[in-house]
């Protein structure tokens, strides 16, 4: 297959050290590797106001639901080592971005939540970070107001005529360096509207054009009904987002095996979302089911163990920096208020999901073909 092949060609240069540093002391990163990271967040200092850490708590009943108040009680079951940051402000950016280079991770997959959005606006100090410490940026289109096959289109040449010279715009040289977007649940778009702008003959097609993207859907769903789904709509891989094993078929890692022959089958890349475990009761206290321990990184090592079992040509991790949820990878330090006591990583250092995360992706680096 021609896209095995070329990762054969290339795989000795995708663990590469950052052209902005001037000796090899800085460790290198897997390009292959995509971190979703969240854009959102915002603090009085630098925003004049909070964002995201006071998440409104989703009860069930309209009488019981009430908003967190920082910097005491935020949206999140952890409390991150870098405080409250803001995704506006280059120095935090810029800090979060060193963490992503010790954890080996090469591509910053943005949420991106559309035009004007301030997760639009935060774009370009990520941007501007990432190139700093020899990082790249894709995104991770969420399903803003009125996403269809066209608004979509319409998003990316906005997003690759803003950022498409940017030296930190990622391009997959597997996938015809072509930019990369993943599509956040996609199911909720028919298969035929995004054949619209994926497939060669569709009528408002990127392929062939300036603005073709290499554009992955998520498997949410069995294998008969996302098969016809990604078929249908032309995307040129899936991921499973979610690090919930068992939440769903995709995010159920006894099933990559089988999705990743089905990608290898019909030329598409898949794309595995590893995580650390799963914890959103400070936002959705009734929400116990979805729980998932991090069992002291047990966890996180099965999930990674896996992946590589599936034999997949990138790893997506959920996630860097999702608080609300617990599924960050980022350093989270112990915190103790008269009205919460926050979990940490038990007996792991903060900082220690950053350099497992490393470990992982060194040793599926060693394995690639062509090592």
């Amino acid at each position: 297959m021609l896209i095995r092949l070329l990762f054969s060609l290339l795989a000795a240069f995708l663990f590469v050290a950052s052209e902005s540093y001037a000796d090899d002391t800085v460790p290198p990163v897997s390009t292959r590797a995509h971190a979703f990271y969240y854009t959102w967040y915002g603090n009085p200092e630098t925003n004049g106001k909070w964002r995201h850490w006071d998440h409104p708590v989703a009860a069930k009943t309209k009488e019981q639901e009430h908003t967190c108040v920082p910097p005491d009680d935020i949206g999140a079951n952890f409390y991150p080592a870098l405080g409250l940051y803001s995704s506006l402000n280059p120095n935090d950016v810029r800090a979060e971005m060193k963490e992503l280079r010790r954890a080996g991770v090469g591509v910053v997959s943005a949420t991106w939540w559309g035009r004007d959005d301030y997760t639009d606006k935060t774009l370009e100090v990520l941007f501007d970070a990432a190139a700093a410490e020899g990082l790249y940026v894709n995104f991770h289109i969420e399903p803003f107001g009125g996403r269809n096959g066209q608004t979509l289109r319409d998003a990316l040449v906005y997003l690759l005529d803003k950022y498409g010279d940017h030296p930190a715009l990622y391009r997959e040289p597997a996938l015809g360096n072509r930019p990369m977007a993943y599509v956040y649940d996609s199911y909720l778009t028919p298969a035929e509207d995004w054949a619209t702008v994926l497939s060669p003959e569709g009528e408002h097609t990127i392929r062939g054009t300036k603005y073709d993207t290499a554009v992955i859907g998520l498997w949410v769903k069995g294998m008969a009904t996302e098969s016809e789904f990604m078929l249908t709509g032309h995307f040129d891989g899936v991921y499973t987002y979610f690090g919930i094993d068992g939440f769903t078929y995709g995010s159920s890692i006894a099933n990559w095996p089988r999705i990743a022959a089905w990608a290898k089958k019909h030329g598409k890349v898949f794309i595995p979302s590893v995580g650390p475990g799963y914890e959103d009761r400070k936002i959705r206290p009734w929400n116990g089911a979805n729980f998932r321990a991090r069992e002291n990184g047990a966890y996180y090592d099965r999930c990674f163990q896996a992946a590589l079992d599936a034999g997949t040509e990138f790893i997506s991790i959920s996630t860097f920096n999702e608080w609300h949820e617990g599924t960050q990878i980022a350093p989270a330090v112990p915190k103790k208020v008269e009205s919460a006591t926050y979990l940490d990583y038990e007996d792991r250092e903060p900082t220690w999901y950053l350099d497992r995360t490393r470990h992982w992706l060194e040793q599926w680096e060693a394995a690639a073909p062509g090592k």
